[in-house]
């Protein structure tokens, strides 16, 4: 049995090496402190994604809202993920495809973040949130796998999980997105 743990243990450690290159770990950076800025500026943090990354998109949220390591106050992040309400009228009274760009409509602000996930890139409902959110002066993140898809080219920054493995992609955003969380917190409440 242990024999089949270790191919798949070495695919996970392929795609976390890949991924975390010096090139991305300035993505990274870029993304910490673009967030830091918005926090500072008043601004909120708007995060959507479909299944694992719906997940992780309340999860990330939690980080801010509850906190991440430090003792601190509540940082301003909604997940566009978790009200099945807003999420069934929308669906039901308009189209699936913008369940995320409704709520954008009227909770974003300029200033604003939004952070879309998509191990894909092609998830049509975060495509249409990236462009609402961009429409309305948002700054745009993006979360993706290694081809970026057609959320890329709609984001202003894009951190690509460096493996074409959907499972492998979701381990690397929410590892990702913690070193986020950790950075922000760090930066805005360590003394």
């Amino acid at each position: 049995m242990k024999d089949h743990f270790l191919p798949i243990l070495q695919d996970h450690r392929e795609a976390f090496e890949k991924s975390f290159s010096e090139g991305q770990l300035e993505i990274l950076e870029h993304i910490s402190a673009a967030i830091i800025h918005c926090f500072k500026n008043g601004g909120k943090l708007l995060l959507c994604g479909n299944g694992g990354s719906a997940a992780d998109s309340q999860h990330i949220a939690a980080e801010f809202i509850a906190r991440f390591k430090l003792e601190r106050k509540s940082l301003p992040a909604i997940a566009l993920t978790t009200d099945t309400s807003i999420l069934t009228a929308i669906a039901n009274d308009y189209c699936f495809e913008r369940v995320f760009s409704r709520q954008i409509e009227g909770l974003g602000n300029p200033g604003d973040i939004l952070i879309g996930l998509s191990t894909s890139g092609n998830s049509k409902n975060v495509i249409e949130a990236a462009k609402t959110a961009a429409a309305q002066g948002l700054t745009v993140i993006g979360f993706t796998g290694e081809s970026g898809g057609a959320l890329a080219g709609l984001c202003r920054m894009t951190f690509r999980a460096q493996t074409k493995k959907t499972p492998h992609i979701q381990e690397v955003h929410i590892t990702a997105l913690h070193a986020v969380s950790e950075v922000v917190e760090n930066q805005l409440f360590s003394a």
